[in-house]
């Protein structure tokens, strides 16, 4: 019963996900879903949770330890007696204990260990969000990469389009008389590479969309689609002004950041094996004793008689461990040269990538500008073509030239304008303050 009730859970399950990938997605219920499911963002999570347990732990060393404890022996055959003399004899003896130890001073150990734990974790925080901005971007290229097949797939189609109308005039005019039947035969020959382009167009979508829906672990790219994006005109924003926004909100730099204050931290920490630890101890017990043959008091009177009581302080003064404080406290320093290496890697790459996508932004839109002027130009050459092919003035090689040029500057077109809208998109990206 309980496999039955398992198997139609999972069945359920595969269903939902089924259902859930069906319909259009907007970019940003992509970025959400992407960042809840990626599995290293959930990895990082888990990092994060362990690092919290740290600072629970480290909050609890200041706690005192309680402990209890019993024993049972039993010895056989010859032993010691009173008189001094060896004899057989069997005894056995019982006892128990409690006992309290209160750290009183632990060489600061406890109290930077806390520090040290609450700086590791908010690391480990920053480092979980520079994951899923790393998941957010993919996400948006992966993104802008299925519309920029999609309009592509449009560009192809109207193509194949044109290509059949031309066919079907240059039918009419063979009927007529009024053109030979090469160029027939060169409408067909066009018709044909331009529904290959179609088909190629397709599979480049199909793919597009496949490597989003897996982007996003989906189970199935079935029924799955997304929504076109708005093209708003946007300045392209200072180099300089957002390097200065994300030395402040740059995920990835304040986790290399806070990385190098824990490891101070930590540096810190190791010192504390010089300092010495002072703790009270206190303490309760009683035993009962037994010889067998011979009469014993009972066990209630030897466990009053014997009960005890202990109060006690210890005091521990590091004089000399090996070089083991020593050694931690170089290690340490090591560590933290190394995050402070980190750091300014983290610095200089962020300070190159923000320069490069600022300067690929104000290129891809010149390009942009360009190639819509250009498919502008092309597009009235193709129409005065046209026309001077209709009256004769014309041959069709000329104007298959003509109306190639033209998808070239419209492919061009489309494609400068998906990579001007991903360079700013990731210039946003740089600039955000959340």
């Amino acid at each position: 019963m309980n496999r039955i009730a398992y198997t139609a859970a999972l069945f359920l399950s595969s269903v939902t996900l089924t259902a859930s990938a069906a319909g259009e997605w907007s970019l940003d219920s992509c970025i959400s879903y992407a960042i809840n499911h990626n599995i290293e963002v959930r990895s990082r999570n888990l990092d994060r949770t362990s690092a919290e347990l740290d600072v629970t732990e480290a909050k609890d060393a200041f706690l005192p330890t309680l402990d209890a404890g019993a024993s049972q022996s039993f010895n056989f055959g010859r032993g010691l007696t009173s008189e001094n003399t060896y004899a057989n004899r069997n005894t056995s003896q019982f006892g128990w204990n409690v006992s309290l130890s209160v750290p009183l001073f632990q060489g600061l150990s406890a109290v930077r260990r806390l520090d040290y734990s609450r700086a590791s974790l908010r690391a480990i925080a920053e480092q979980c969000e520079a994951v899923k901005d790393d998941v957010t971007l993919n996400v948006i290229t992966g993104y802008l990469q299925v519309l920029y097949c999609k309009e592509m797939l449009a560009v192809a189609n109207e193509q194949a389009r044109m290509s059949k109308v031309e066919l079907a005039r240059r039918e009419a005019l063979l009927e007529a008389g009024k053109i030979p039947e090469l160029d027939l035969i060169q409408a067909r020959s066009q018709v044909a590479q331009d529904e290959l382009s179609v088909v190629n167009a397709t599979n480049d979508h199909t793919l597009a969309l496949l490597d989003l829906s897996q982007l996003l672990q989906l189970p199935t790219m079935d029924g799955f689609d997304i929504l076109p994006l708005s093209d708003s005109d946007t300045p392209v924003l200072s180099a300089d002004e957002v390097y200065a926004n994300a030395l402040q909100h740059n995920h990835a730099l304040r986790a290399a950041n806070l990385a190098v204050t824990a490891a101070d931290k930590n540096v810190t920490l190791a010192k504390s094996g010089y300092l010495p630890r002072l703790s009270f101890n206190a303490g309760l017990g009683s035993s009962y004793y037994k010889l067998y043959g011979e009469p014993n008091p009972p066990f209630h009177r030897q466990m009053r008689d014997n009960f005890n009581k202990s109060l006690g302080f210890t005091l521990t003064i590091p004089l000399f461990d090996a070089f083991s404080t020593r050694n931690s406290v170089r290690k340490a320093r090591l560590q933290k040269l190394s995050a402070e290496l980190q750091f300014d890697d983290a610095t200089t790459r962020l300070y190159k990538s923000i320069q490069q996508a600022y300067h690929q932004a104000v290129a891809a839109g010149q390009k942009r500008h360009s190639s819509e002027i250009a498919c502008q130009a092309t597009k009235a050459a193709l129409d005065a073509m046209r026309e001077k092919y209709d009256y004769g003035r014309a041959n069709a090689t000329e104007f298959e030239q003509a109306k190639t040029e033209y998808i070239k500057a419209a492919s061009e077109a489309v494609q400068a304008k998906f990579e001007s809208i991903l360079r700013m998109r990731i210039l946003m990206f740089y600039n955000r303050t959340e």
